[in-house]
């Protein structure tokens, strides 16, 4: 009886996709029949009656070609979990010269708007993604439109044939409910290959995509390291350097009062040994910033292990399977991790957290995840400029992904994942 139960109910939600997925993709189709019955309806006998109806198709087939494919791609993502990448070019941003004028990337433009309109239909016509969405509604219907119109139509013709007396459009009818029934859990399944087949990015756009992100990852890596070498120099000069300075002096003065006031230089000399004492402390927590030492001897593992220790916060560190990742994707994580507690300890205010390290679950075994998750407030978000910006943008040089859930109230659980090869 359950399994009865679990069928029909699949049938039913089966019958209600294959539905919508021949209205969306017989929205074109829709449109090319009205302008037909529009023109033979206003002008059978006018020649030139054919000539609107030409127009208002290919309007109408350039208006919801995009959509189209949108919905298309939407609906897969819903049903089965396949993300199928849009691959449209993006605009860049339009930029006002000395002169007044606006430069959208391909010509110059008195207003702002004018730009922008070119802009959007320059890309528009010259992205190679129209012509794949316009081939794709003429694809669409002949192939998934058609596959999952057999629920449907099983029914209609169920219904029609019910409705009359004779013995054979009955049967008719139940061969059509029949048809109806075995066939809706499965037709609207031809969607998604149809869709990944014509919906996907070209080679070229892919390649182009991924040129884009490179260069966007360079110029981010380009601007950490020089504000990480500003760091390191306003620390240098703020801190040891300033203290260096002042020894010097104090042992020049010494070297002065050594046969004048011999108290006064012993005095001096105590005093530039703790100065000498501070600033190799100094020194030492500047290098621990740059490479934490037992990152380097032990690990990230133990290298976490030692971060929890010195936290203010009550951390767990849980780690699967001994790992040993290449040394700039160990950095990145540490000190990922890093700002994540401090994170949770400074905005967050949290008293508690749990650090877990193990290898990806996607079956590949090419990966690392890292979940930190804490007690705070929750609220935590991707604002651009902040940290979590640019903790994303650090993981991006690695193929690496972060994904946050924070919700008001707490908790806070940020996943990190970076493919690795060397696991």
């Amino acid at each position: 009886m359950r399994q009865v139960v679990s069928w029909m109910a699949g049938a039913c939600v089966g019958f209600a996709r294959a539905c919508v997925v021949v209205a969306v993709s017989m929205l074109v189709p829709a449109v090319w029949a009205a302008a037909v019955a529009v023109a033979i309806r206003w002008g059978a006998a006018n020649p030139w009656s054919w000539m609107p109806m030409l127009v208002l198709g290919s309007v109408g087939t350039l208006a919801l070609s995009r959509p189209v494919c949108r919905m298309f791609r939407f609906l897969v993502a819903s049903w089965t979990a396949t993300d199928i990448p849009a691959g449209y070019r993006r605009a860049e941003p339009v930029v006002r010269m000395s002169t007044g004028y606006w430069w959208n990337g391909f010509s110059y433009e008195r207003t702002r708007r004018d730009a922008l309109l070119d802009q959007r239909w320059r890309i528009r016509w010259s992205d190679p993604a129209t012509w794949r969405d316009l081939r794709f509604t003429g694809i669409a219907p002949i192939t998934a439109g058609v596959i999952a119109a057999l629920p449907p139509a099983g029914v209609a013709v169920a219904v029609l044939g019910f409705g009359q007396p004779e013995l054979s459009a009955r049967l008719v009818g139940v061969l059509g409910l029949v048809a109806a029934v075995a066939g809706a859990p499965y037709a609207w399944r031809s969607a998604e290959p149809v869709a990944v087949r014509f919906l996907r990015a070209s080679p070229a756009m892919v390649l182009a995509d991924r040129v884009a992100e490179l260069t966007a990852q360079r110029a981010d890596t380009t601007v950490a390291q020089a504000a990480e070498i500003r760091r390191i120099e306003r620390d240098l000069h703020d801190g040891a350097q300033a203290r260096l300075v002042g020894l010097g002096l104090s042992l020049a003065t010494a070297e002065k009062l050594m046969e004048t006031d011999p108290d006064q230089a012993k005095a001096l000399m105590r005093e530039a040994r703790a100065g000498a004492a501070t600033s190799l402390t100094e020194l030492r927590e500047l290098v621990m910033g740059i490479n934490p030492p037992v990152l380097n001897e032990r690990g990230l593992i133990d290298a976490v292990r030692a971060l929890a220790l010195d936290s203010p916060l009550e951390a767990e560190v849980s780690a699967e399977v001994p790992l040993r990742l290449d040394p700039p994707i160990e950095s990145a994580l540490y000190f990922g991790i890093a700002e994540l507690v401090t994170n949770a300890t400074k905005h967050a205010r949290a008293t508690r957290a749990r650090i877990s390290l193990s290898r990806d679950d996607t079956g590949t075994g090419t990966g690392i995840v890292v979940d930190v998750e804490d007690d705070g407030r929750g609220g935590a978000d991707v604002r651009a400029g902040g940290g979590l910006e640019g903790l994303r943008r650090r993981l991006a040089v690695f193929d690496g992904t972060l994904e946050i859930t924070s919700p008001a109230g707490g908790p806070t659980r940020v996943r990190m994942m970076v493919p690795c090869a060397s696991l």
